[in-house]
């Protein structure tokens, strides 16, 4: 008994000392020399490493081209309040990402609000990327650099769909920009680094993996995330994600608050397209196709005949626009545009966006059940087409997307009335998600009142604002349904 009893001991030490070997951290002495080395440090100069042995080189070689970033706000006398999300408010639960906050001086002769974030050097010229919920707002920015020079930032240009920001600091030979890299190329698993100020702690260096690209989280309309596990937090907003080739690969922007190890970047291609305009202009001028679009279910897919629950199904054409005046009619599930595929209904406000205007582009669609091509020459997005274009807004109460119910939805539904608003997209663990409610219903009733169109739907809900819960009269394909919704 005692002898099995150590043959299981010696077993598993055998199996902990390989799995601590194979994942590169055993620690062998040199025969030679009698020097103690890690296998991880040894796999390193062999080649790829699983897991590299040592960030210090990468670390030394990035911090001084990240900033920390420090701004403040004067405010009035009346509801004041310390901030937690961005600096000057608290917009969405994804932008708990600011580090400790300045109190309000009772000897100060004004009270000012004040934050602070990260960002990094574009180039010698003194151009900084960093995040527009860091500096909107602002009327002083400090930026002080890894040496502890301080400089006054100036905001040259923001972009809130994206939540990007250029500021201007004096340029001299002695800044250290960073080479941006391609975020296209990422893999899941690939090794980052983030640098920043989390809680306000400057040149944080923390590493993690990529752990899922393409991710939307309900910040805008052209959210295309990568997630990572690498430590990030409030203060590392606008700081460096940066590849083990020392490049940028994207810049850290929001966090779940309630969650660990989930962090997502705005990937620098696309900074690499707003970046320029911001310095030209201090705005974004984006492509415009003309269409509202809505998710393709998989009864809506078979309803219209296609093989594959893939592409942005057109619910409306505005009148006048490029895509009426191309031949793009509702119904159409545009599959490519400018020969980049068309996955769901959140690719195509991107690949819109990013368009050159005045561009003729090839678009895919497949109609009846067959494909077809159209040419479209892209127009300017105003802001009064930026509904139009992307999906609807989601309702923040409800945590649902709606749009008008058109005749053509309504045939594609199955439903006869063309009256209320259709459900084009829901936000997990919304009010809407936990009381079921489905892409592709029609919302008929608010607390037993018909509701015409969106702004109907948008007016009623707010009526009913401080009430436990609203009565909805759901049609869902043939069937209707009373569906209680608890409001937050």
């Amino acid at each position: 008994m005692k002898t099995s009893k150590n043959f299981k001991m010696i077993l598993i030490a055998v199996l902990l000392a390989v799995a601590v070997v194979g994942f590169g951290y055993g620690r062998t002495v040199s025969a030679k020399t009698g020097e103690t080395h890690t296998a991880a440090a040894a796999s390193v100069s062999a080649g790829s490493p699983m897991v590299p042995g040592n960030f210090s080189e990468l670390a030394q070689k990035v911090r001084l081209g990240v900033v920390n970033i420090q701004v403040s706000k004067k405010l009035n006398n009346t509801g004041l309040e310390r901030f937690g999300g961005s600096p000057f408010g608290n917009r969405d639960p994804f932008r708990d990402f600011f580090g400790p906050f300045g109190g309000f001086g009772n000897n100060s002769p004004e009270l000012r609000q004040q934050g602070v974030g990260s960002g990094f050097i574009m180039n010698q010229e003194g151009y900084i990327l960093t995040n527009n919920h860091v500096v909107e707002g602002a009327d002083k920015i400090k930026v002080k650099l890894a040496d502890g020079k301080e400089y006054d930032g100036k905001i040259i240009g923001r972009d809130d769909k994206t939540d990007l920001a250029l500021v201007k600091i004096p340029g001299n030979s002695d800044l250290q920009p960073l080479k941006l890299g391609n975020s296209d190329d990422l893999n899941v698993g690939n090794w980052l680094v983030a640098v920043g100020s989390p809680f306000g702690l400057e040149q944080t260096v923390t590493a993690g993996i990529v752990s899922a690209k393409g991710r939307v989280i309900g910040s805008g309309p052209y959210d295309n995330f990568i997630q990572t596990d690498a430590s990030i937090n409030p203060g590392n907003s606008g700081g460096p994600l940066i590849n083990l080739q020392g490049e940028v690969v994207g810049i850290n922007t929001a966090i779940i608050a309630s969650g660990q190890g989930i962090g997502f970047a705005i990937p620098i291609n696309m900074a690499k397209d707003i970046a320029p305009q911001l310095q030209k202009r201090g705005h974004v001028t984006r492509g415009l196709l003309g269409v509202t679009i809505q998710n393709l279910t998989p009864k809506l897919a078979k309803s219209l005949g296609l093989k594959e629950n893939k592409g942005a199904l057109v619910s409306q054409v505005v009148p006048g626009g490029p895509a009426e005046k191309a031949g793009i009619e509702p119904g159409d599930v545009i599959v490519s545009f400018d020969g980049q595929a068309v996955g769901n209904s959140k690719d195509l406000p991107r690949i819109v966006a990013s368009t050159p205007v005045g561009k003729t582009v090839a678009i895919k669609m497949i109609r009846d059940g067959k494909e077809i091509e159209r040419q479209a020459k892209i127009g300017t997005l105003e802001e009064e087409y930026a509904k139009a274009e992307g999906r609807a807004d989601i309702h923040q109460t409800l945590g649902v997307s709606v749009q008008n119910l058109t005749p053509q939805i309504a045939r594609e539904l199955g439903v006869k009335k063309v009256a209320g608003v259709v459900v084009t997209d829901v936000e997990p663990g919304s009010a809407a998600a936990e009381a079921t409610i489905q892409p592709g219903d029609v919302i008929r009733e608010v607390n037993r009142k018909p509701v015409a169109n969106v702004d109907d739907f948008a007016r009623t809900i707010e009526k009913a604002k401080g009430q436990e819960s609203v009565l909805l009269l759901v049609q869902r394909g043939q069937n209707a349904l009373f569906v209680a919704v608890t409001l937050s």
